[in-house]
């Protein structure tokens, strides 16, 4: 098979890494890739939302499948765009479809598919401009802390949690009125729910699903989760709590009743269901969906699998998913994010990264990078992702810890206390 990864980041470089050991591969590509996916690939100059020139290079290059990362193009209609092409509606899309992308497109319209199909969420409130007084009411009826979600996307940072019930009105008015542009031409009111939070993965063909393993990630650029929301500071698969119990009401009340969901509205999804959960007091509820794996929830899911990925690709595609196992390695995966100093606010790109060669025993999945006169530099806030196993959380940390530690580049820095919280 000849595939097509859209995307630039270590969950696209971690991809890369799987893809490449399929049986079935024969050439891999990757738009645009990174200094990392370079290594695994051929990094291709193509925009993950130039669906034109996507096109024209998957004819040109025989390509039979094109994995989707991000996503901004499944929101923007990818799936769609090739699936309704004459020419081009033979290659197989990981993702879903524009309607399917809703669930991370819309906070509105996740929570409204929750609701319709009994799905286990917090008490929510979509508002507008011309119903802001019923938010405001809607806030008078809720406890502190107080959620305001922007419905569109927003580059992560459309999501604010708030201690004080004015705070809370004003900065409602402030997002109707465009704080994150047209993204919060409507703001989703949540109850806020308290508990410790877990990512479940599923992969689906549209009627049967696998669940992966599940993830933990750390969000603040501070240690004990303090400071600034970040992409991802870190990660741990598998997670202590989520035990065969936990997940048992996570697959019935959760997974089951979101992919028969899809059926029933009859929404196109072939692809990955990414489902923000929190645990509160052992019962499962969805914070959010996203419809494309995690960053850098991936640098720890996809390196337990053993199951060959583009076999399971394949089935997805030919709606005979029930009929594989999926197979996990049994030990823990950590991963460590480097980032630069400064993010998540103002950094300096073009960093020289040295030590790279020196790593033993982890994977280092690459961010933020790029190759300059044969040298990998920095190109972005968050720059690798290093990935170590263990028989426990503890061993697999050290190793990563300890490879952290001979890799350099200017103004670098980590969280030392990744999996902090779990206890184990």
């Amino acid at each position: 098979m000849n595939v097509l990864l859209l995307g630039s980041g270590g969950r696209e470089h971690a991809l890369a890494w799987k893809i490449r050991k399929s049986r079935f591969l024969n050439n891999l590509y990757i738009a645009p890739g990174n200094a990392g996916t370079a290594s695994l690939g051929v990094n291709v100059d193509i925009g993950v939302t130039d669906f034109g020139a996507m096109k024209r290079f998957s004819l040109d290059h025989d390509i039979d499948m094109i994995v989707v990362g991000p996503e901004v193009p499944l929101v923007e209609g990818v799936y769609d765009y090739f699936h309704e092409d004459e020419d081009a509606c033979h290659i197989a899309i990981i993702g879903p479809s524009r309607k399917g992308a809703q669930l991370e497109g819309s906070k509105d319209f996740a929570k409204r598919f929750m609701s319709t199909h009994n799905i286990p969420t917090a008490r929510f409130k979509t508002v507008t401009l011309d119903s802001v007084m019923e938010g405001n009411d809607f806030l008078d009826s809720l406890p502190p802390p107080y959620v305001l979600k922007a419905d569109g996307l927003a580059a992560g940072k459309g999501v604010l949690i708030v201690e004080d019930l004015n705070e809370a009105k004003r900065l409602l008015w402030e997002m109707l009125n465009g704080k994150f542009g047209t993204a919060s031409n409507r703001v989703v009111i949540e109850e806020f729910l308290s508990g410790i939070e877990c990512s479940v993965f599923v992969l689906t063909d549209g009627k049967s699903y696998k669940i992966l393993p599940v993830a933990k990630d750390y969000k603040r650029i501070g240690e004990g989760d303090t400071g600034l929301n970040t992409g991802g500071m870190g990660a741990v698969s598998p997670v202590p709590f989520a035990d065969e119990l936990f997940m048992e009401k996570v697959r019935s009340r959760i997974v089951e009743p979101t992919v028969g969901g899809l059926q029933k509205e009859k929404i196109d999804y072939k692809g990955f269901i990414f489902i923000g959960l929190i645990n509160v007091e052992g019962e499962p509820k969805v914070i959010e969906y996203n419809v494309r794996l995690g960053d850098p929830e991936t640098e720890v899911v996809v390196p337990l699998i053993k199951s060959d990925l583009l076999e399971l690709f394949t089935a997805v595609t030919m709606e005979t998913l029930d009929e594989k196992e999926l197979e996990y390695d049994n030990r823990y995966a950590v991963t460590v994010m480097m980032v630069a100093g400064g993010y998540p606010g103002t950094y300096e790109n073009g960093k020289t990264i040295e030590g790279l060669d020196d790593i033993q025993d982890s994977l280092v999945f690459h961010a933020g990078t790029k190759n300059v006169e044969g040298k990998v530099v920095s190109s972005g806030g968050r720059v690798l992702s290093v990935t170590s196993y263990g028989k426990t959380m503890d061993e697999a940390l050290e190793t990563s810890y300890k490879n952290i530690a001979k890799v350099r580049f200017n103004n670098s820095y980590f969280r030392r206390d990744i999996g902090f919280d779990l206890g184990i």
